[in-house]
């Protein structure tokens, strides 16, 4: 696989994409990193949701209550619950325990709360952005003889795991992608500083001779143009493949300019 790659996309699938992206490389060539979520090598199960590249996660435990309650007059609705969300790790995904012992919560409650709290992240507390990689322990709770039902049930999960979210200080993810470039020995220095400019981290060098083999890890925002830059950088001779690595913090000042461009505001 060489550095040019061909793609045909329709950019009306990708509004939140091109308005994130766009705003880590100040607008330069926004749908030209769509091509990134069909990259994927023999073999490998993982790919990347173009629709969706940036993700949030918890950087700390937190611990909050969603109270769902409503009197009409007739029949109400009713739901408690308390949460502790933590972070599960690197690709831990979205892991959902209850510690309910005794009646506080029946058992029949336990899945809404459970789905109520899945479609919280899917929406997004940090700018609509989706959760990834959240441990939740349903720790307590208490239900209404007559009022409770599984929607008030769900919606208190929904409830408790954004105020949870607002309390565990929610970071930005961005997707990393594994690159490998091979070019001549005599271009090996440019093709490296190109790469640290991109926020890249070398990890790997091996020679053969006259050709050098480049293995880094760069986050995809940083990675726009790269075909056209590496055939410039080496004359034509340059060529690369890459794959989805990982999700990692974005760094903070890019983190508040992505987020404020989704959001239609400005950073002073």
């Amino acid at each position: 696989m060489t550095g040019a790659i061909a793609f045909s996309w329709p950019r009306s699938i990708l509004p939140r994409w091109v308005r994130g992206i766009a705003a880590t490389t100040g607008g330069k060539d926004a749908y030209a990193c769509l091509v990134a979520g069909a990259w994927h090598t023999a073999g490998q199960a993982r790919t990347l949701d173009p629709a969706r590249p940036h993700h949030a996660g918890a950087r700390d435990a937190a611990e909050a209550e969603g109270r769902y309650v409503r009197q009409t007059g007739g029949r109400g609705q009713y739901g408690h619950v308390q949460i502790r969300i933590e972070p599960s790790g690197p690709d831990g995904g979205f892991v959902f325990e209850s510690k309910i012992i005794g009646g506080a919560i029946p058992k029949e409650y336990i899945k809404p709360i459970r789905d109520g709290i899945a479609e919280a992240m899917e929406m997004g507390i940090l700018a609509g952005y989706p959760m990834r990689d959240i441990k939740v322990e349903l720790i307590d709770g208490s239900h209404h003889q007559v009022d409770s039902s599984e929607m008030a049930f769900k919606i208190a999960g929904s409830l408790a795991l954004k105020d949870a979210c607002r309390k565990a200080d929610i970071a930005l993810l961005e997707p990393v992608m594994k690159i490998e470039v091979v070019v001549n020995e005599e271009y090996m220095g440019d093709v490296i500083a190109d790469l640290n400019s991109r926020r890249g981290r070398i990890q790997n060098m091996e020679s053969r001779p006259g050709i050098q083999t480049i293995q880094a890890v760069v986050p995809l925002a940083q990675l726009f143009g790269y075909a056209t830059d590496l055939r410039s950088a080496t004359q034509g001779r340059g060529n690369y493949t890459m794959h989805f690595s990982h999700y990692e913090e974005v760094p903070k000042s890019i983190s508040e300019e992505v987020v404020a461009r989704v959001c239609g505001t400005t950073r002073r």
